[in-house]
């Protein structure tokens, strides 16, 4: 049985697009608390199907795919711009494909702007009307309004007129920064991604005995399932281990290992993989909020994601990329004795213009990762870090790093890593990580 603040969501998800959605009227609908519809409906609004804004209220918009989710609806630019809608409320749910800057004479100007556009442009009127005409929603910069005949237009053609406070070049900065972030976020692989679904797994009931667990191993070669209770809520997991011994009319919950580690849809497969390394799991469930079971993930699984972020190309520049493409390989001659060199840019320095702390981190960490690779082909975790020598480090120096690996085994590996700034030792530090193999 779904709990009242799943129903809402439920409820929520099959309104039609654009519909407005408010907290009196979902209390009312489905007879709960306003304060678990407001709970309900901020939920939907961190899940992005939903969208508040200031002085329109709460509608309903297209729930993305992760393969479009650098696109973003008339709704979130509102949002990003501090924006006022001045017409067309009926529209804020559309996606738009791109953004034109009206920086030209009209004709030009109408070239570029085509159904599904956002044209960033000042107070000129006339080309509010033909850009809505168009089939394109209009962005007016520096506060300004428009006639009420435009408006009316835009009512009529469910076309978004926004009005902002911020001139031009500071709109299309948020607008590209969002969609910056958006295509990061892409980037990153998630459980709901890779997860077999449970109707496609079979689970262990509480109430089963172990000559069940042995039926499901032969149809399935599989080892490892997880025990749900009669709400489908995980309560342990059985593996062979666990029944070795035992007679097969013993019930699964007298042998399985309880309070088994679970993931949740949004936990990243990173994440994912540290926990399975670091505890020594094949298989993990994934679960909701109620603890109810959603499906599972295997070590393999996360693996082959790993591998498939490692072969695609980035989109989106995080911070750590920035740091890392400034390390380069300036001499390699035996095995586990490379030497990298990175300069120290601006963006890599603190407010005292020396060497951030969070840097010097990424730098000895991708080090090290990079000349353990030479030994281990597959993927590795940092299980942790000691820092034991840091000197200051000025603005556009050129370090030189030194990875040490002082020893490996067939699931660690050990690293000393030295950084040196003109032939002066700077920096130290000590790295333990679990290794992954293929």
């Amino acid at each position: 049985m779904a709990t009242k603040h799943e129903q809402i969501l439920q409820y929520i998800d099959g309104l039609p697009v654009g519909e407005k959605i408010s907290v009196r009227q979902i209390a009312k609908a489905l007879t709960v608390s306003e304060g678990t519809a407001y709970r309900a409906i901020k939920e939907a609004e961190n899940k992005g199907y939903v969208s508040t804004i200031e002085r329109v209220g709460t509608i309903r918009i297209e729930r993305k795919k992760k393969e479009n989710i650098e696109k973003l609806t008339f709704a979130e630019v509102v949002n990003i711009v501090d924006g006022q809608v001045l017409g067309g409320r009926d529209g804020l749910h559309k996606t738009l494909n791109k953004f034109v800057i009206g920086a030209m004479k009209l004709e030009a100007m109408m070239r570029y702007t085509d159904a599904g556009s956002l044209l960033i442009v000042g107070n000129r009127t006339q080309v509010h009307e033909f850009a809505l005409k168009a089939g394109a929603a209009v962005l007016i910069t520096g506060g300004f309004d428009t006639d009420d005949s435009v408006k009316k237009l835009a009512d009529e053609l469910q076309l978004p007129i926004i009005s902002s406070s911020y001139d031009t070049f500071t709109v299309a900065t948020m607008i590209n920064r969002a969609i910056y972030d958006q295509l990061i976020k892409k980037e990153i692989v998630l459980v709901e991604d890779i997860l077999t679904p449970v109707e496609e797994t079979i689970c262990v009931k509480t109430t089963d005995k172990i000559y069940d667990w042995l039926k499901y191993n032969r149809e399935t070669q599989h080892s490892r399932f997880p025990v749900i209770d009669k709400n489908s809520k995980v309560v342990g997991m059985v593996t062979s281990k666990d029944i070795m011994g035992h007679d097969p009319n013993t019930p699964i919950d007298k042998i399985m290992t309880k309070n088994p580690m679970t993931v949740g849809r949004k936990t990243s497969v990173a994440s994912s993989s540290h926990m399975m390394v670091w505890e020594g799991i094949e298989v993990l469930p994934v679960v909701d909020d109620s603890n109810r079971i959603e499906g599972i993930i295997s070590r393999q699984d996360v693996l082959k994601a790993l591998q498939m972020i490692q072969r695609q190309p980035q989109v989106g520049e995080t911070i750590d990329d920035i740091v890392t493409n400034q390390l380069v390989l300036t001499s390699g001659k035996t095995k586990g004795e490379d030497i990298y060199g990175c300069d120290v840019t601006p963006q890599m320095t603190n407010h005292l213009g020396t060497i951030s702390y969070g840097v010097f981190t990424t730098i000895v960490s991708e080090a090290a990762s990079r000349v353990l690779r030479n030994y281990k082909k597959g993927d590795l975790v940092v299980e942790n870090m000691t820092i034991y020598f840091l000197k200051p480090v000025q603005i556009e120096s050129t370090l030189a790093i030194y990875p040490k690996v002082l020893e490996v085994g067939r699931k660690f590996g050990k690293v000393d890593v030295e950084v040196f700034n003109e032939g002066i030792l700077v920096g130290k530090a000590m790295m333990m990580c679990q290794l992954i193999e293929r």
